[in-house]
């Protein structure tokens, strides 16, 4: 927040203000210029309501950091002013924060080390002075041209910062949540290791470039923080391992399992550089020293009382998946209660991916815990199967879900979420009768089980009994009105039968009910482009698009676009649905609209024809497993069409035709390959069938393939009879 004074302005005594270089809780510091000395310098005004609160406090600790010789502490001149207004004088500090200089990426992991050393080698003659910091984090830690650290202790380099310097202000409390030792949030004192643990947290930063729960604030951080250890913070798959542990060591979450003082971390670090790596197990901490004097305030009661009473509090928030989802098993205060709770909403979110690890971290920690617990077990099951269908085809997970739900059972026969989870594998394996069968003894032994609702209307659609389907679903809503879930589904049996209105209504209640649920808003841009309404469906991909960039969402609207004709929007907009970070390489759907697009944007020929192969080589293992299903057969006739491979293509095309002769969009792709084939007698027919089967005639007019069929005097006076 630094701003330019528009004059200078006086300032106490001799010294004029020049700008505003930053603002912490205890006031604002100004670069000013010292008339008498000709130079540069900083100065603190301390804020007046703290001056009338515990001025002696506030100068005492002012007065004993500027006895600090040690040069990675800033120097504090003087302190000038009267009773009402007070601003400490120190050496101005030319270099940029670790905050900023973290903004450019990771650190390698030699210069990490080098500023870790300068702080703590600099901490070590606070902690001898009986001084605590309190407020170690990158934005109060300077970074010299030459590589200098210097600790701002008067928050000189303090800016307001959106990420990590959300304070808790409990009773003039400074320290920032991120990189504040659990302890210190359940009430406990400052202590020498409360400032290892914010040089260990500052560290993980400075290496990965991300504080730990960069995603939460306030007390969902604090949370987060309390129940969390560090041995869960992810690091770069190169990271040393010397030098993880030395993070590991520094912010273990118990403070007896912390590395006990800076000189420790002083001589680990020497230790990871010469080779000796981080000791096995930390120094013991020593006895209590003589209480600390900390510069940004004492501890307050009230700190413990607010943070420790509102996490309590917010319990049921935290286990439901709210606040963080953190749990271990080695956990003194671990409740398998909560875990399984917190799992259980996680995998109603499971679109996310990070609520997908969430899950898996829940239930494998109870399963830890208690390896015969059935629940945890059914749980990890449907983490297994969701993984496998969103974020690749490995069926590698669905063998993992297979084994999780087959122990579920075997631990307790009488659970409903056991059999409600084998459904969902079987469900994935396309073993359809075997997976109704399972959801229907789910819903016996509990008959309202949201899990088991869920099985059973998603296999009924799957196998086209849509009234009976349709009845689950209508039960599941009267039971769970608020659950969007239940409306995507519903939303989906209409669309696959082509009501698209009733489809278009379920979506939307799903979107009113979840707006963070993109699958909703990528369902209702599919349903609206189907009845041709593109200005609206693109409307839905923005929205969508805001609140989670997904694959699904980027294939829609490379529909939409490759609908308008717009080719090289529509490639785009497909290469990003096979792409990371947002969209999934492992979906042959996807790898074949980049191809369709592809073919016609000239020079990219040979990229389309290696697409399609890409389709063709996922689709190929699905098939083998479910030879019955007429959707991958009618896709793999037209991708074999697509490159030339004439008897398979027209092969698949036909067994399609004969499993589902009514299907409007197996008789469109049947057109499309025999088209591709040269038989236009028989794309005719197809294409004719397709029609009066429902398939939207705007469809049939957007694609290239069929640009010569459509000027064939047969498809003209077919196309007028039926619309007589």
């Amino acid at each position: 927040m630094e701003r330019n004074l528009q004059d200078d302005e006086q300032g106490p005594g001799h010294y004029q203000l020049k700008r505003l270089l930053g603002e912490g809780g205890f006031g604002q510091v100004y670069e000013a210029w010292d008339s008498k000395l000709q130079r540069i310098i900083a100065i603190k005004r301390l804020k007046p309501q703290l001056l009338s609160s515990r001025p002696d406090n506030l100068l005492d600790e002012a007065r004993l950091a500027a006895s600090l010789r040690h040069p990675a502490f800033v120097r504090i001149f003087s302190i000038e002013g009267d009773a009402a207004e007070q601003s400490i004088i120190m050496e101005f500090v030319d270099g940029c924060t670790l905050r900023e200089a973290g903004k450019r990426g990771p650190m390698p992991e030699a210069q990490v080390l080098g500023i870790v050393e300068q702080v703590a080698d600099a901490m070590c003659e606070a902690h001898d002075a009986k001084l605590i910091h309190g407020d170690l984090k990158p934005a109060n830690l300077m970074l010299e041209p030459g590589g200098q650290v210097r600790i701002m202790d008067f928050g000189l380099a303090r800016k307001i910062d959106p990420q990590a310097t959300e304070s808790v202000v409990f009773d003039q409390t400074e320290g920032t949540i991120a990189y504040l030792a659990p302890e210190l949030m359940m009430g406990s004192t400052l202590s020498p290791q409360s400032d290892v643990y914010a040089l260990g947290v500052v560290m993980y930063e400075l290496l990965t470039g991300t504080r730990p729960f960069s995603h939460l604030s306030g007390l969902a951080l604090a949370a987060a923080h309390i129940q969390s250890s560090s041995k869960l913070w992810p690091f770069a798959p190169d990271a040393s391992p010397a030098v993880t542990a030395l993070v590991r060591a520094m912010t273990a979450r118990q403070p007896e399992e912390r590395i006990a003082s800076m000189q420790a971390v002083r001589e680990a670090v020497r230790g990871v550089r010469d080779g000796a790596g981080v000791p096995a197990a930390p120094p013991a901490a020593t006895p209590a020293p003589a209480p600390a004097r900390a510069p940004f305030g004492k501890k307050k009661a009230a700190l413990a009382i607010g943070i420790g009473a509102l996490v309590v509090a917010l319990g049921g928030a935290v286990a439901s998946g709210r606040l963080g989802d953190w749990y271990q098993q080695n956990d003194p205060f671990f409740s398998e209660a909560k875990a399984m709770e917190s799992g259980l909403a996680a995998l109603k979110t499971f679109e996310r991916r990070e609520r997908l690890e969430v899950a898996i971290r829940s239930f494998s920690a109870i399963l830890e815990h208690n390896p015969k617990h059935a629940a945890a077990a059914a749980g990890l099951s449907f983490a297994y199967c969701f993984k496998q269908t969103s974020e690749s085809r490995d069926d590698t997970w669905l063998k993992r879900a297979d084994v999780s739900a087959q122990l579920a059972i075997k631990l307790n026969d009488q659970l409903a979420l056991g059999y409600a989870a084998q459904s969902t594998v079987r469900t994935g394996q396309r073993r359809m009768p075997e997976a109704l069968k399972l959801a229907d003894q789910a819903l016996r032994l509990d008959p309202l089980n949201w899990f088991g609702l869920v099985a059973k209307s998603n296999v009924l659609t799957r196998m086209r009994r849509y009234p009976e389907a349709e009845q689950v679903l209508r039960q599941a809503l009267a039971r769970y009105p608020a659950e969007h879930v239940f409306y995507d589904l519903l939303g989906t049996l209409y669309f696959d039968q082509g009501k698209l209105k009733p489809a278009e209504q379920a979506f939307r209640q799903s979107i009113k009910l979840e707006p963070d649920s993109v699958s909703s808003y990528s369902n209702l841009s599919l349903t609206l482009q189907r009845q041709n309404r593109m200005d609206e469906s693109l409307q839905v991909l923005q929205q969508g698009l805001q609140v989670r960039p997904t694959g699904p969402l980027y294939t829609n609207l490379g529909n939409a676009l490759f609908t308008r004709g717009d080719y090289v929007g529509a490639a785009e907009a497909f290469e990003r649905a096979v792409a990371p970070p947002f969209g999934n390489n492992y979906d042959y759907l996807h790898w074949a609209n980049l191809g369709d697009t592809l073919r016609w944007i000239p020079g990219r020929e040979d990229d389309a024809r290696k697409a399609y192969q890409q389709a063709l080589g996922m689709l190929k293992p699905i098939l083998v497993s479910a030879p019955g299903e007429p959707t991958l057969h009618s896709r793999m006739g037209l991708y074999q069409a697509r490159l030339g491979q004439r008897a398979a293509a027209i092969d698949h095309t036909r067994r399609a035709i004969d499993l589902v002769p009514a299907d409007p969009n197996v008789r469109f792709r049947a057109a499309m390959a025999y088209e591709l084939l040269g038989e236009r007698d028989q794309a005719l027919v197809e294409l004719t069938m397709a029609r009066e089967k429902g398939y939207p005639i705007h469809l049939i007019n957007a694609e290239p393939d069929l640009i010569e069929l459509r000027r064939d005097r047969r498809y003209f006076y077919s196309t007028t009879e039926s619309d007589k």
